[in-house]
């Protein structure tokens, strides 16, 4: 591998060599590897077809968790969550402890203790991370997914980016069965309070406990605005919003 120079940014292949760019610049690399249709096939690449097959099995995993939790997520993620889930929930089907090789499954790593600790804090937005951006205590209700706050100082006890005035609270109980690709979210109403010093028990309580027979899934949302002219604004797009798993069941 080389780093090359020119007055054209090339990329693509050429023959035997292939020019590409990552962070750093444009590199240079002779093509090779091994073909598509050996992995598939040569006893030799067993294993290799066994980890794609849990990859990809476990990104599908990633895709339903995400999926089932859009209407919390597009506003409080950052470009890499995607892969940081996915690196996650890898971890969490390693617990699964009865699945021969390569079909190792999340659903199952998920029903053990383990598992679901691997996964438990998990934070959709690296640049928010709820424990840094929440120091208040709050208990969780597992049955209903009632969350509450006591006595929360807004101007204290949150780590407000600069130019917010205002912040979002909700909760999320979310039962998700990935084997079926069936999931049910509830999510509670939301609280906004000003940043002062006022203290505020907050109460936040989905409007059901959320149904099915797959895996119970609670979040705690944070999300900052801007108010200009009486009306709130989301604070940089959600740069800041912070969204994490708090307890898994």
């Amino acid at each position: 591998m080389a780093k090359y120079k020119s007055l054209f940014n090339v990329e693509g292949t050429l023959g035997e060599i292939t020019f590409y760019k990552n962070k750093d610049g444009y590199y240079i690399r002779s093509k090779g590897g091994v073909s598509k249709e050996r992995i598939l096939k040569d006893p030799a690449f067993e294993r290799t077809r066994e980890n794609l097959t849990e990859f990809g099995r476990t990104a599908t995993s990633g895709k339903q968790l995400r999926q089932a939790i859009n209407v919390l997520l597009f506003d409080a993620k950052d470009g890499k969550v995607t892969s940081r889930l996915t690196k996650a929930l890898s971890l969490v089907k390693n617990h699964d402890a009865t699945s021969p090789r390569g079909q190792r499954m999340v659903s199952i790593g998920l029903a053990t203790a383990p598992g679901k600790a691997s996964l438990k804090g998990f934070d959709f937005n690296k640049n928010a991370v709820l424990n840094s951006v929440l120091k208040a205590q709050y208990s969780l209700n597992t049955t209903t997914g009632e969350v509450i706050i006591t006595d929360l100082i807004p101007n204290q006890q949150l780590a407000a980016p600069s130019g917010a005035t205002h912040v979002s609270l909700t909760s999320a109980f979310l039962n998700l069965d990935m084997d079926n690709d069936i999931s049910d979210l509830q999510i509670s109403p939301i609280a906004n309070l000003p940043l002062n010093g006022l203290a505020t028990t907050v109460t936040l309580t989905p409007s059901a406990p959320a149904t099915g027979t797959g895996i119970s899934f609670y979040f705690l949302k944070a999300a900052f605005f801007q108010v200009i002219n009486g009306i709130q604004y989301p604070l940089n797009n959600g740069t800041f919003n912070a969204l994490q798993i708090i307890d898994i069941q």
